[in-house]
């Protein structure tokens, strides 16, 4: 059994991890390849991983469908975590324990990227432990994005025994009490919540609407940038494919799909201010999601046991100098529903020309 082999790797690997973690960058180690230097001699194993991952999996080193999902997976499986309920937080069980967890409501369409990245570490002889796993490969995912911050990675999770309880992963019909609720028992904040969701200015989905798989949650799901804090913002006019489905509210351009979710955390009051303080500063969105996923990515785990293993992912690329935020074409202010009562929303020019359709993400 593969997993057998993971899990006993791992017990190898256990013997390498240092007592405390080394800071980034404080020390450096140069790799037996004789190409690269990292700040632990443990980190170098995961070079020849990464450029792995990079061809084979996300396609070259594209920020696409496979990126996107496997930015996904790290959020479902580290957030199966509660201190009341159980869990283990960021290691790696909905990959181990796939046929319990990937039924999970919750979990709905994840199950093709858990199957592409257990295919991928069978394939490859990958024998680091799934929760570490999950986490590189969504860093290096993430990297691939223009405009996106360069994640943390910790290495050194044990092996999951057990699978996550159900009922542990917010859903996207769920009250905004309830979804502030589940975050704050993991240990997040209001404010972490909407940098998390920084996340989905390069998500699409495919099992809110079956009828339009790959309908991304912005107009730029390529690029990193803060386009969801703006268009979840405007008003809704129209639904990109079937109405009435649970989950999903009017979306503001044809071929958006927009979470009920994401429109009403981006008008409650205690979570409107951070929203829109994110619409306009890509510094801001940087720092603020790379913090809140640094402090997912060991949910479950003892930071000092983990080795800083941050140097093996890519620099991701600046966003293009055309790039910025912008209204959607053929819309205006006016199209804002203004919901932070401390300050106005920022004032931003549309695009030129017509109202557009935005092209769904496509398949790999």
């Amino acid at each position: 059994m593969i997993f057998t082999a993971i899990l006993s790797a791992s017990l190898a690997l256990a013997a390498l991890r240092i007592a405390n973690a080394v800071p980034h960058h404080s020390k450096r180690f140069a790799c037996a390849d004789g190409v690269h230097v990292t700040s632990n001699e443990v980190c170098c194993q995961l070079f020849p991983l990464v450029e792995q991952l990079q061809s084979d999996l996300f396609d070259g080193g594209e920020c696409g469908e496979e990126a996107h999902e496997s930015l996904r997976l790290t959020f479902h499986d580290a957030i199966g975590f509660s201190p009341t309920k159980g869990g283990g937080g960021a290691d790696g069980s909905i990959i181990v324990f796939s046929d319990v967890e990937t039924a999970f409501h919750a979990n709905g369409g994840i199950d093709d990227i858990v199957d592409a990245q257990k295919q991928f570490m069978a394939s490859h002889n990958v024998t680091i432990n799934p929760g570490d796993f999950i986490q590189l490969a969504g860093a290096v995912a993430v990297s691939n994005c223009p405009g996106a911050p360069q994640l943390e990675f910790l290495f050194g999770r044990p092996a999951p025994v057990a699978a996550s309880p159900d009922l542990l992963i917010p859903e996207p019909f769920d009250t905004v009490d309830s979804i502030l609720a589940r975050f704050a028992d993991a240990g997040f904040n209001a404010s972490e919540v909407v940098a998390l969701l920084g996340s989905h200015t390069v998500a699409a989905a495919d099992t809110i609407d079956t009828t339009i798989p790959g309908t991304p949650f912005d107009s730029t799901p390529g690029l990193f940038d803060t386009q969801v804090f703006i268009e979840v913002q405007m008003r809704g006019i129209l639904f990109p494919g079937t109405g009435g489905n649970q989950g999903e509210v009017e979306s503001p351009v044809r071929g958006e799909i927009r979470l009920q979710s994401d429109s009403e955390l981006a008008r409650d009051s205690r979570t409107a201010c951070e929203w829109q303080a994110l619409a306009n500063n890509q510094a801001h969105l940087q720092t603020a999601f790379r913090a809140a996923m640094q402090k997912m990515a060991i949910i479950g785990h003892a930071r000092d046991s983990l080795v800083d293993c941050s140097d093996v992912i890519p620099v991701p690329k600046p966003l293009p100098a055309t790039a910025g935020p912008h209204l959607l074409p053929d819309t205006t202010q006016n199209d804002i529903e203004q919901a932070c009562a401390t300050a106005p929303f920022p004032v931003l020019t549309a695009l030129p020309g017509p109202a557009t359709s935005v092209a769904p993400v496509p398949p790999s």
